[in-house]
């Protein structure tokens, strides 16, 4: 994924905001972030449901899901990340807002120095 350190947290706010509609699983999340553009691996993505698991934004669970299906571990939001996304949601609103505006003269002339 180019610009890793750029988008690492939006992929952790594309996990919680799954993870708030509905049971999510490694694999899925790896397939649905790839159609956003998103390339993660699972040893780049496991350990990092593992730390949301353990800060308490994700809390998971073992499934089988079914006669001689491989285990998985099924995730969801707490509250503690649905709260969290909320507040991302709303920083992401405001962020939008200023990435969108056209930039004024006196800003293009100081960055351009």
């Amino acid at each position: 994924m180019d610009h890793h350190d750029l988008l690492s947290g939006f992929v952790r706010i594309h996990i919680l905001h799954h993870a708030a509609e509905r049971p999510v699983y490694g694999q899925w999340i790896i397939e649905e972030l790839a159609r956003h553009g998103y390339r993660l691996s699972p040893g780049t993505l496991y350990p990092m449901l593992r730390a949301m698991e353990e800060r308490g934004y994700l809390r998971g669970r073992e499934d089988r899901g079914g006669a001689g299906r491989r285990r998985r571990r099924i995730y969801r939001a707490t509250t503690l990340g649905r709260a969290g996304l909320a507040v991302a949601r709303a920083r992401l609103s405001e962020l939008i807002g200023e990435v969108g505006e056209t930039p004024r003269r006196e800003n293009v002339r100081a960055t351009a120095n």
